[in-house]
């Protein structure tokens, strides 16, 4: 099972934003509606998936582990880049791993440290870029791309990044056939993550 998707990472002023669709595919199969693709793995940091569902669930229960148990060990809290970092290599180590079933993750992960807010791009292949406006992952990215190239500038307020991701992800839900069903956005501010919007689409028609 694959979640299809569409994911996205805003960098606003003084916040981050984090949206995507709800929408698992097996195939041509809708195999699941209510998929949640964006999940906290710290109190300050949140992740949007996509790739092979088994393949983000694990990776994901990983880190969240990882960063605990760094945390115990170190007497301090994890930074985003060092969370990131992280989840990198665990992405590398299984994209490589001979088996029938590819691995295939790709990960957006945004939060604060001391240091201010931060956003990366963990691609499949293991690489990991700093964002500084904005990124998105899935087969539904061609369509917000769109919408960000034009819309998407500097200084956006959270109320303002929250409608930008909304037109987004909406944009992919109605052109790519991988993506729907609903729509969940994120916020990352000083007082940490907070889901701000989620929205299930109901498509039956009563007879």
């Amino acid at each position: 099972m694959k979640t299809g998707t569409t994911t996205l990472g805003l960098v606003c002023k003084d916040a981050l934003i984090l949206a995507a669709d709800k929408r698992a595919t097996a195939g041509y199969l809708i195999s699941y509606k209510k998929f949640d693709k964006i999940m906290s793995i710290t109190d300050n940091i949140a992740v949007t998936v996509a790739g092979t569902v088994s393949d983000v669930q694990l990776l994901t229960k990983y880190i969240k582990a990882e960063l605990k148990l760094k945390d115990i060990r170190t007497g301090r809290e994890t930074t985003v880049r060092e969370a990131a970092t992280l989840l990198a290599n665990f992405v590398y180590g299984n994209i490589r791993k001979f088996s029938l079933i590819p691995g295939i993750s790709h990960f957006i992960v945004g939060g604060k440290d001391s240091s201010g807010f931060h956003l990366y791009d963990l691609s499949p292949d293991g690489s990991i870029v700093e964002i500084d406006d904005y990124i998105s992952s899935g087969s539904g990215s061609v369509m917000v791309f769109g919408v960000l190239e034009t819309l998407y500038k500097k200084g956006l307020n959270v109320e303002e990044g929250v409608k930008l991701a909304a037109k987004c992800i909406n944009a992919a839900v109605q052109r790519d056939i991988a993506s729907g069903n609903g729509i969940d956005i994120v916020t990352i501010t000083k007082d940490g993550i907070k889901k701000v919007f989620s929205k299930e689409f109901e498509l039956k028609i009563e007879a």
